[in-house]
């Protein structure tokens, strides 16, 4: 199992007491739906290690959880820092036009005029503002603001989406004398 086939569930805070347990953030939308998790994979260094849990108890978006073979302070603290993750399919399917941002890379962007921008390389979160990476056919890469707004249609099964790009913003990538 490697990162590229996971989703990021969260990272490991602190330890949680003196008997192995650790306080875990959990960045994702429904907390309450990881109640029930039996295992998740932390990544040390560049590998990801299967870890069962032995209990959690969920609050506000943090978890206090029990890792079996974690028994101690000490090897709990050894696990401060780490990301924890999960395979892309638990992920529950979301219906519709929503979509995880995973899913938008090989997607083809298209411009609510018509234009053909390119291909979906990646999708940036950048704070504030989420950028698409998307490779135009003139085989310079152009960044996309991500928002709703923008959003005018997207196919899934086509593999297509469709937004208003902003005035200008071609220009700025595309622009011979920049």
């Amino acid at each position: 199992m490697t990162v590229d086939d996971c989703y990021q569930l969260g990272y490991v805070i602190k330890p949680h007491g003196l008997k192995g347990e650790v306080q875990v953030f959990l960045d994702v939308d429904s907390p309450g739906e990881y109640e029930t998790l039996e295992s998740v994979f932390v990544q040390k260094g560049q590998q990801l290690v299967p870890f069962f849990i032995e209990s959690i108890a969920i609050g506000a978006g943090k978890a206090i959880v029990a890792f079996e073979e974690v028994e101690s302070i000490e090897a709990a603290a050894e696990l401060k820092g780490c990301s924890l993750f999960l395979p892309l399919d638990n992920l529950p399917d979301l219906g519709g036009n929503d979509f995880y941002y995973h899913e938008l890379v090989g997607f083809n962007l298209k411009s609510t005029a018509g234009e053909d921008i390119g291909e979906v390389k990646d999708v940036l979160e950048a704070g504030g503002q989420d950028l698409l990476a998307v490779m135009h056919s003139s085989n310079k890469e152009i960044l996309v603001p991500l928002t709703d707004e923008l959003i005018s249609s997207l196919n899934k099964e086509e593999k297509k989406l469709v937004m208003e790009i902003p005035e200008g913003l071609l220009d700025v990538y595309l622009n011979e004398e920049s």
